[in-house]
């Protein structure tokens, strides 16, 4: 598919000319639109019911090369995302040459511990990536799958220099190496990305591999594409913005207005000004962010203070609050009008998900409907039971509630429907 340019200008023009969703979306809009900011802001729901595997109004031509993902998205649906070939290796070389910032060293022995198959792209991503870096590595494509007690056979046997996983896989090597009274010492980089790590999992890491300094390996998403990248200067969950291939925005959460000044927390959206057969205009990628560099600094340095309320994050899992609700809903068809709160939490190296329920539950009917509602979101979304079973997070917990004791927020008395207990603690 040709490539317009990469300016907003271009972008909106092509999206407004090829895709059903954005031209009713900006309907009634001046013609020509040279600002980002002259846009309304993507509902995620009405996006992602657009984004249809049949009667698709969102894509701005047919599927003919690149990949298609599986979407880290907030609902029960089957969602994607694809890139054209030619946006799937920009996205990666652009990725790639972040990537060199991290300190990985030529010759670094890099063991792959994402996750591969179903559609999920981390470990197929980090392959290609470190494949294009300037900084020329031994790649070691070992995957999360790998049973942890394999993994640190191998990590021995090939000398691995650099670990490149899931906070929750860390996490699960480093407490295996200290039931075994062990450490890793030639492992000299963590590099960690699809969830934040927090400070017991850093100290648990540091004991396991004692010379390895940890660092994020970029802030990227399926949906959304770059978000921002770490260099040697940032700190734990801060990122800097990528110029010239995205434009990411932190809004005002009550009016949608762009908050300009560091300090101020606010809903973070994203522009892809690379990706034309998925546009992806003012989308909200899901966290709550501010502003650390004032506004003109090049390549923005800003922070990262947990999600929105659309989802909660459990390890590197989204669960929709929408879909968590339907689920609550349909596991108590007698109970009346029901409320639901989320609470993320993390205890002992491991995230873990509280569903906060407040309907006239009988205390003895309790426990069979906690059950209930347990395994009908394991069957929404396996991946849960899976994380589970691996010990990388905690069991899913129902707590409840009488109606009117769930958490509002003090301003404005609406119901907090995303509780992030891990953001003070990071």
């Amino acid at each position: 598919m040709a490539h317009p340019g990469k300016t907003a200008a271009a972008l909106i023009a092509f999206a407004r000319k090829r895709s059903p969703f954005y031209r009713q979306l900006y309907r009634g809009l001046p013609q020509k639109i040279d600002s980002l900011v002259s846009l309304p802001a993507v509902r995620q729901e009405n996006f992602w019911r657009a984004n249809s595997y049949r009667g698709n109004r969102l894509l701005t031509g047919p599927i003919r090369d690149g990949i298609l993902l599986r979407s880290g998205g907030t609902t029960g649906k089957p969602k994607f995302s694809v890139f054209s070939r030619d946006e799937w290796n920009e996205f990666s070389a652009y990725f790639a040459r972040k990537l060199a910032l991290s300190g990985l060293r030529n010759g670094d022995r890099v063991a792959n511990l994402f996750y591969s198959g179903a559609l999920y792209g981390s470990f197929l991503f980090t392959h290609k990536v470190l494949e294009e870096c300037p900084v020329r590595t031994l790649q070691l494509p070992i995957t999360g799958t790998t049973p942890p007690p394999d993994t640190i056979s191998l990590l021995k046997e090939h000398e691995a220099s650099v670990l490149a996983g899931l906070p929750s896989t860390i996490s699960a090597l480093a407490g295996l190496l200290k039931t075994r009274g062990l450490c890793l010492p030639k492992i000299r980089l963590i590099l960690f990305a699809g969830e934040p790590m927090q400070p017991d999992q850093r100290l648990q890491a540091h004991a396991a591999f004692p010379k390895a300094r940890i660092r994020s390996i970029g802030y990227a998403s399926n949906d959304a594409g770059m978000l921002g990248y770490a260099d040697p200067g940032c700190g734990p969950n801060e990122f800097r913005s990528c110029d010239g291939h995205s434009v990411y925005e932190i809004l005002d959460e009550k009016t949608g207005d762009p908050l300009a000044e560091p300090g101020r927390e606010g809903l973070a959206f994203v522009t892809s000004l690379t990706r034309r057969l998925m546009p992806i205009i003012r989308y909200p990628v899901g966290d709550r962010a501010m502003w650390i560099e004032p506004k003109g600094a090049s390549n923005r340095k800003y922070r990262l203070l947990g999600r929105s309320e659309d989802s909660a994050r459990v390890a590197s899992l989204s669960v929709g609050f929408d879909e968590a609700f339907k689920t609550v809903r349909e596991s108590l068809p007698r109970s009346g009008p029901i409320q639901l709160q989320m609470v993320m939490e993390h205890r002992g190296g491991k995230d873990g998900l509280a569903l906060r329920v407040a309907a006239r539950v009988p205390p003895k009917e309790r426990k069979p409907l906690e059950r209930r509602i347990v395994q009908a979101l394991h069957i929404r979304q396996p991946m849960l039971r899976r994380f589970v079973g691996e010990d990388k997070i905690h069991p899913l917990r129902v707590e409840w509630r009488a109606p009117g004791e769930l958490e509002t927020n003090p301003r404005t008395g609406k119901l907090r429907r995303i509780i992030d207990l891990r953001a003070s603690k990071t």
